[in-house]
């Protein structure tokens, strides 16, 4: 089996997500999905310029593949928009390998663990689009409702009325109080057993950090998301070694060697990789491994359509220190939910807060071509 031919799609969601086809001389084809979470421009120029390397290559070779686009392309810091492109042509060839065995990719990965896969419903601000403390608390007791044992909610508010300075994101007291108030009420509205995670996106300074942190001790979060930026390990350190409140890190974070100081200097309690970004899933899955070592759980950020969605849900199905997965779709469900056909025939992947393994062959979704042409972004061509 040979590799022909390598194009992409662009869809309308979270942004722009890249969906990456692979054909091959035997008619079986595979997807992918890269998503950068921002612009997709570089992300297709790139997979366009990587498929002269592969035409040719036996796709059930994923990581011979892998390794031919890293070592080759490559020079000097290997992160960013490279490796989200290489993460998208990883998936797709484990689509390929899995369908050309007759197996799920969890069974490729080195089988299953689990046969549903958790998930988080990150519900953002709230339903109030002011991200008032009622917007978050009826979110909030929506999603319970729905079956979801955990959400997570932004409160890092850069337009908050209090705020000094447009640049300088030190926290100061009145946006602290709000903080705490939209944290409380969510806290007491699902009660204690459902997970909360609270999300503050890279915005903050350390001695922030620690004083948001504190004050969120009494509401046992599973975690506090990216309370500073991830590049300084040193920095993380000194926030976790200031609380209680568990910290979770590594959505910008690439490749394994991304993650080898992070864990090695204890400065995370939970990390946070994407997936169709940080590799692909293999290099997840020798990550979670690396976590593994240290006692941390793998719980992966996500921003992906159903086919990246559920492409993640076999690695975390395939590792023994899987804690939950994001959902991120709240949003925009209808539309969501409309880019694959779900394989029970149903509507939707997503069902009581779970995603189900398929035991179809590859990664177990096949494309609904009316909803991409429905929802491409326009410029990009659809598998040209």
């Amino acid at each position: 089996m040979r590799i022909v031919n390598i194009t992409t799609a662009v869809v309308a969601y979270h942004g722009e997500a890249t969906l990456v086809k692979i054909e091959t001389d035997e008619g079986i084809t595979g997807y992918g999905e890269a998503n950068p979470d921002s612009g997709a421009g570089g992300v297709v120029g790139l997979i366009d310029k990587f498929k002269h390397l592969l035409i040719g290559e036996d796709p059930r070779n994923v990581e011979r593949c892998w390794e031919k686009l890293r070592r080759r392309v490559f020079a000097g810091p290997q992160a960013g928009v490279f490796v989200i492109a290489m993460s998208g042509i990883e998936l797709a060839l484990w689509d390929i390998a899995g369908k050309a065995a007759g197996q799920p990719v969890h069974r490729m990965l080195g089988g299953k663990f689990r046969d549903r896969i958790r998930l988080y419903a990150d519900c953002g601000d709230g339903d109030d689009p002011n991200g008032s403390v009622s917007g978050c608390v009826e979110r909030a007791q929506r999603m319970v409702s729905e079956g979801f044992t955990a959400i997570k909610f932004d409160i890092d508010d850069l337009h908050h009325p209090a705020k000094y300075d447009e640049f300088n994101h030190t926290v100061n007291a009145a946006e602290l109080r709000s903080m705490v108030e939209r944290v409380g009420a969510v806290r007491e509205a699902i009660g204690p057993d459902v997970d909360l995670a609270i999300d503050l996106h890279a915005r903050y300074d350390v001695p922030s950090a620690c004083k948001i942190a504190w004050e969120l001790e009494p509401f046992n979060l599973m975690w506090l998301e990216e309370p500073i930026p991830a590049e300084n390990i040193d920095a993380l350190v000194r926030v976790r070694a200031q609380t209680r409140t568990p910290i979770c890190v590594g959505e910008n974070l690439y490749l394994r060697w991304g993650f080898r100081e992070l864990l090695e200097k204890g400065a995370v309690d939970v990390i946070e990789p994407d997936v169709p970004k940080c590799g692909g899933l293999a290099e997840a899955k020798k990550i979670a491994n690396l976590a593994e070592m240290h006692y941390v759980p793998f719980a992966p950020h996500l921003v992906s359509t159903p086919l990246g969605t559920m492409a993640t849900a076999h690695q975390c199905g395939a590792i023994p220190n899987f804690l939950v997965q994001e959902w991120h779709a709240l949003e925009e469900r209808e539309v969501w939910d409309s880019y694959v056909y779900a394989p029970d025939g149903s509507g939707s992947i997503v069902k009581d807060g779970y995603i189900t393994l398929p035991d179809t062959p590859g990664i177990g979704v096949e494309l609904n071509m009316d909803g991409v042409r429905k929802h491409a972004v326009p410029g990009f061509g659809i598998f040209e």
